[in-house]
């Protein structure tokens, strides 16, 4: 099986780092889907949520706030301003952080909130 390595760094942190079948996170220029072979890619990572399956069958997923996507050569770097991994993350603090966000009229707030609630539990989150 093909596989690509994946680094996924925040500003404070190696956050993950193993063997992928393929990653998917939100970029510029829309969600993309890294898989091993993929053409060299540098873009902005934008706030998001990243998906990795990794090559045991599993999938992690994590809130991502912010970076730059670089994958050359089978080695995939996210290097994120913020990252939690979906079980870092409180859902209840998220909640939260989610109705003030909302109360406050924060739009950039609210959204960051929604994508750590969707790491943590699936919500659906908005474009």
């Amino acid at each position: 099986m093909a596989e690509l390595h994946v680094e996924l760094v925040a500003a404070d942190r190696k956050v993950w780092s193993g063997a992928a079948t393929i990653v998917v996170a939100r970029t510029a220029s829309g969600d993309t889907g890294i898989m091993p072979g993929h053409t060299p890619v540098l873009s902005v990572l934008e706030t998001g949520p990243v998906t990795i399956r990794t090559v045991d069958g599993g999938t992690v997923i994590a809130a991502v706030h912010g970076g730059f996507i670089s994958f050359a050569d089978n080695k995939l770097s996210l290097l994120a301003e913020i990252a939690e991994l979906a079980d870092e993350i409180d859902v209840a603090r998220a909640e939260r952080a989610l109705e003030k966000a909302k109360s406050d009229l924060d739009a950039h707030a609210e959204r960051r909130a929604e994508i750590r609630l969707f790491a943590a539990r699936g919500l659906k989150v908005h474009a």
